[in-house]
């Protein structure tokens, strides 16, 4: 097969990957169905459970985090095509993901590494597996943290359960702050006057 041939070949697999990476957004996660509050897609879930890899990596400066990074892109990945199962639904069957991730590796040119990758964070047995455990569980914590301060009595529980999950230091560290800390925090703060009179913040630069 020449060279022209297979690189389109390689581009066609490339253009159903992106097309199959969308699935991901439409994907619901299925674990809000049972705390009977919240709505968020896989593909959300991978989002900040990617950035909570990436800060994890900071805390663990021994840790790949190139790896990391790619493992947390790709750890969910194969929901798009078995959607998402939680943790009562795997009392029943688990899903075919491994599956899912050989046969898009068949595909795709990189397929190698992803197979590589999604490998690793299953075996969960190398430092940067188990961060993307924690970061996966972290985001969790933080989605179920969201939820408990709109009033879900659940969630608080939840959360706790997820936090005993946790395998790393940094995670651990990390989820103790999640559990406590208001998910408004960072833009909310009583004693700033802008949100009482906003004026004084535009004389204050001028405007």
């Amino acid at each position: 097969m020449s060279d022209l041939v297979m690189r389109q070949r390689d581009l066609k697999a490339i253009a159903n990957f992106i097309y199959e990476a969308g699935v991901l957004s439409k994907t619901p996660r299925s674990g809000l169905w049972f705390l009977g509050s919240g709505d968020q897609s896989v593909a959300e879930h991978i989002l900040r459970s990617t950035f909570i890899g990436y800060v994890l990596c900071f805390l663990t400066p021994k840790a790949d985090c190139n790896k990391v990074v790619r493992m947390c892109l790709l750890h969910d990945f194969g929901e798009a095509r078995t959607s998402d199962l939680n943790y009562v639904h795997q009392k029943y069957g688990r899903l075919a993901e491994a599956r899912a991730i050989e046969e898009l590796a068949k595909n795709v040119p990189f397929g190698d590494e992803i197979r590589r990758l999604f490998q690793e964070v299953s075996a969960k047995k190398t430092l940067e597996a188990r961060l993307v455990g924690d970061a996966d569980q972290l985001e969790w914590i933080a989605t179920l943290r969201e939820e408990q301060v709109k009033g879900n009595t659940k969630a608080n529980t939840w959360a706790r359960i997820a936090h005993k999950r946790l395998k790393t230091l940094a995670g651990k560290r990390i989820g103790k702050l999640l559990l406590t800390t208001h998910p408004d925090t960072w833009w909310f703060n009583t004693k700033d006057k802008w949100f009482i009179d906003r004026k004084e913040k535009y004389r204050k630069w001028g405007r």
